[in-house]
């Protein structure tokens, strides 16, 4: 086994972002799951929070735990939550004030305008905070026909083409059951946001980000796109079956199923053998290379069909492990969850909730060096920061507690 180095340093590690303040003033789970990313990478990320509900999801349940609801600490920690009542001339100010303090201001105001109105659109911030990362979340993005109109995950899930092509090809149209418009927005806004950083290492000026869900969601269609601009033909609906790989698909074992993914001709190889297939059928010219494969599908799939039911899936994953066959089980999520590789890489992460106790999420998927990537704060209370953040931006005690007092803050 080869050994890898490990990079030791006798000082403190420092997340990738320290120093940098975010101010968060998205809900439900595009923006959030940017922002809970930012802070893995040591931001700090300030959530402004309505008054009296908060994010939308801190009531989106059940399960909560101890009033808490399981849906937004998943996308929450790392933040510190401020309330404030934005429709007040006071509270905007104070939201003014607190973007002029930050490096990245990210909200999911639908409309132009209503940022506008706030004070809060790209070109007041950028006046104001010239270095600012500015970054609008919405589904259709401040240009277009569609601009400024509201729409979820499911909306955009549909009008990118993803949906029709999702299911069994008898079936209908199916969602992704995660939301993944929802998290593909916000992968890519955190795209934007980590290279306009490096632009603005090297200009000194700030930039605004307009990250559109429909869009997001449209880039997963590459290869597919790819094939239409080609034929002029739209996809099938396919199910399980991969529209230009054979074998690449889940089959049924004496006791459940696996996966097998069949994506070379050697690998074909190596899977007759392993099933005992003999040379003659192996390199027949309906199987020996992947095109041939893909026209006899059919044909492919009954034959490994018929010897893979003759075991459990146990006795198999391990037979193909040793054959080097790309396999694996289809788990429930509990079983992934425990799954040895992910627990070794330590991807779960466990932090102490006020309220919640022990709360579990999943970690920020890249493994980086050096202390890069830091787990600090729990998903917070609603309100749970107000005063520390106010006080950071100069308010007294006295003054905080008038703004409480007149439902400011």
């Amino acid at each position: 086994m080869t050994n890898v180095p490990v990079f030791q340093s006798n000082s403190q590690p420092t997340p990738l972002l320290s120093g940098l303040r975010v101010v968060d003033m998205t809900e439900a789970l595009a923006g959030p799951y940017c922002t809970m990313y930012l802070g893995d990478m040591g931001a700090d990320v300030v959530k402004i929070e309505r008054r009296s509900t908060g994010d939308q999801t801190r009531g989106w349940g059940p399960p909560f735990v101890n009033g808490e609801s399981a849906y937004f600490m998943s996308t929450n920690r790392n933040k510190r939550s401020l309330t404030l009542d934005i429709t007040t001339a006071e509270g905007q100010t104070i939201a003014q004030r607190l973007v002029d303090s930050a490096d990245i201001f990210i909200n999911n105001l639908p409309r132009f305008n209503s940022m506008q109105k706030l004070g809060l659109d790209p070109d007041a911030c950028l006046a104001r905070n010239s270095r600012l990362i500015h970054v609008c979340v919405t589904s259709f993005g401040h240009t277009g026909p569609r601009a400024g109109q509201p729409g979820y995950d499911i909306l955009s899930q549909g009008m990118s083409g993803i949906m029709s092509l999702t299911g069994a090809p008898d079936g209908e149209p199916m969602r992704y059951p995660v939301p993944i418009s929802d998290m593909t927005v916000g992968l890519y806004a955190l795209i934007g946001i980590l290279a306009a950083l490096y632009e603005r290492e090297r200009t000194g000026r700030g930039q605004a980000i307009d990250a559109a869900i429909l869009e997001s969601q449209m880039g997963w269609l590459t290869n597919l796109a790819g094939s239409y601009f080609a034929t002029g033909a739209n996809p099938p609906r396919m199910g399980n079956i991969h529209p230009t790989i054979t074998p690449y698909q889940p089959f049924p074992t004496a006791d459940g199923w696996i996966i097998i993914a069949g994506g070379t001709d050697r690998i074909w190889g190596r899977l007759c053998d392993l099933l005992g297939i003999p040379p003659e059928v192996r390199d027949d010219p309906r199987y020996a290379t992947n095109p041939q494969r893909n026209i006899h599908r059919a044909e492919v799939q009954a034959m490994l069909t018929e010897r893979f039911v003759a075991q459990p899936k146990a006795v198999w994953l391990e037979r193909l492990r040793e054959a080097d066959v790309p396999s694996g089980p289809i788990y429930l999520l509990g079983e992934a969850l425990a799954d040895p590789q992910v627990l070794a890489r330590e991807f779960i992460v466990e932090l102490e909730h006020p309220a919640a106790g022990l709360v579990r999420s999943l970690g920020f998927p890249p493994h980086l060096r050096g202390g890069a990537i830091s787990y600090r704060l729990p998903p917070p209370m609603l309100g749970q920061h107000t005063d520390a953040i106010l006080e950071e931006l100069g308010f007294t005690a006295e003054i905080i507690a008038d703004l409480r007092k007149r439902g400011v803050v």
